[in-house]
């Protein structure tokens, strides 16, 4: 939701490790062999491959956007119908005090359940900046890539969602029933930060089903731009907020903007907000200097030192810095210990600063209010309520009562243990193709998935699955649909190894 665009293919990803083959339905889970279905699904997926690039294509047509109100009820009821076409049973939209969710159970007689966490919103676009239009779904050919289709939601998550709905379909298609039944939970607000979504899923039908679960995935495009898995055991939590100094609350300088030949005799709301911006982080900006900030920050174990390690080794600090366009990690640490603090360092972040006239030209304004987009990413045992508390509590010490923090959103980091079936099955489903997975301790970005980790659900919870694309919160978003690189997947590979990887989670002990 808040991340920024990263390089790799996922936007949750960290670090990325190698892949000498696809093919996952080459030696597939014993279920699956001993019915001799591989052959039925493969032939499924082929031919409804046309299909399911126009349901995505239709649903890239109809974004839904939290912060523009846009495109609700029609999200959550397209949503819906996405969930009943792929064969869910029973599929309802549950309101909320925000926007709807889409909750979906489908029923197959399996001994096991597992659950699908989606997204169904994406984030704000401006058309002008894109080079093709963000919601018509073009296929156009990609160097390097093959045949990709671009449009907001293309990666962030509508690719890889559909991907999924495509394997259900596939098993439909192919008379096959499904190995383990099916939990759908989809919210309509990770892009703002999830600030209902606790409700939708403890929601008493759709947490007895969610209990249900042997644990819940969201589907992700988890190749880097080699074709390497990268995967992540949790991910930072994160609140995202707006500090808000203004004449009117603070009772100095004007309550609307003015003339700036004014300043001679009228104090600056705007300079207050970057004064108090100035107060939240070292001179460098790389150190939180909110009190109590690090206090229960949990140091990384040696396990963790090992998995970034190896990453680090797997992957290119010159493609890294190439793609980000830097050229100095922070206090020029070498690749190693930057990767270090990636993963186990908390942040406050500037997403976007508003004030008076940002047009061409120049305005002669004092302006009468501030804006400072935040966001602060969290790290195990940090808490969202701990860091809205201690941000607060900071504000009001150095004499900054008057400046508004309204959080919108956000939720807690997420862990899943190494030796979860969850994780086992994803990581199976990998190395049955020749993959090389590289693990790294957590994501440096976000995704609520300490709601299903925590108490009172307490299941694991990871993205899985195949396939690359990039330009998540960014232009020219974009999915790899065939791929000419023969260590990418394309659409239908990433199919085949959600398909797969149902299977995984039904036989693995």
């Amino acid at each position: 939701m808040t991340d920024s665009t990263q390089p790799t293919a996922s936007r949750r990803a960290v670090l990325g490790g190698g892949i000498t083959g696809l093919g996952l339905l080459a030696a597939p889970g014993l279920a699956l062999a001993a019915k001799g279905d591989e052959a039925k699904l493969a032939k499924a997926i082929a031919e409804g491959h046309a299909a399911t690039v126009k349901r995505l294509q239709d649903w890239i047509a109809l974004p839904s956007i939290a912060a523009e109100n846009r495109n609700y009820p029609q999200g959550p009821e397209y949503m819906a119908q996405l969930a009943r076409d792929a064969g869910f049973q029973q599929v309802e939209i549950i309101p909320t005090s925000g926007k709807p969710g889409v909750f979906g159970v489908l029923d197959s007689g399996a001994k096991r359940t597992v659950g699908l966490y989606f997204m169904y919103d994406v984030k704000q676009y401006v058309d002008a900046e894109w080079d093709h239009p963000p919601l018509a779904g073009h296929i156009i050919d990609k160097p390097d890539f093959g045949k990709v289709i671009t449009g907001r939601g293309a990666v962030n998550q509508k690719g890889p969602e559909t991907a999924m709905l495509a394997a259900l379909h596939a098993f439909k298609a192919a008379g096959i029933k499904l190995p383990v039944n099916l939990v759908l939970v989809a919210e309509g607000e990770e892009e703002i930060g999830s600030p209902n979504f606790k409700e939708l899923v403890t929601h008493p039908k759709v947490m007895a089903a969610v209990k249900r679960c042997e644990g819940m995935i969201i589907p992700s495009a988890d190749q880097n731009e080699t074709g390497g898995v990268d995967f992540t055991l949790g991910a930072k939590g994160i609140i995202e907020l707006e500090l808000v100094a203004s004449g009117a609350k603070w009772g100095r300088g004007p309550a609307k903007d003015v003339h700036s030949s004014l300043k001679a005799m009228l104090d600056a709301p705007v300079w207050r907000l970057v004064q108090a911006l100035q107060s939240l982080v070292s001179a460098d900006a790389n150190t939180v200097m909110i009190e109590g900030w690090y206090e229960n920050v949990r140091p990384l174990t040696p396990r963790e030192k090992a998995l970034i390690a190896d990453g680090a080794k797997n992957s290119s600090e010159k493609e890294m810095m190439a793609a980000l366009g830097v050229k100095h990690w922070i206090d020029d640490l070498p690749f190693d210990k930057a990767l270090e603090r990636l993963v186990s360092q908390p942040t406050v972040n500037i997403e976007g600063l508003v004030a008076g006239y940002t047009g061409p030209g120049g305005k002669t304004v004092l302006p009468g209010k501030g804006v400072a987009k935040i966001d602060c990413r969290l790290v195990p045992n940090q808490t969202r309520k701990e860091a809205e508390t201690k941000l607060r509590a900071h504000l009001d010490k150095h004499g900054f009562s008057d400046v508004e923090a309204n959080v919108t959103g956000g939720y807690d980091p997420t862990e899943v243990a190494e030796d979860s079936r969850l994780v086992r099955a994803a990581i199976a489903t990998y190395q049955r193709g020749g993959a090389r997975v590289s693990l790294s301790p957590r994501a440096a970005g976000s995704w609520p998935g300490a709601t299903f980790t925590a108490p009172p659900v307490s299941i694991p919870a990871c993205g899985f699955g195949l396939g690359y694309g990039t330009g998540a919160h960014a232009p020219n978003e974009f999915f790899v649909i065939e791929s000419s690189n023969p260590k990418i997947s394309g659409l239908d590979d990433v199919t085949k190894g959600f398909a797969d990887f149902l299977y995984q989670m039904a036989s693995l002990k």
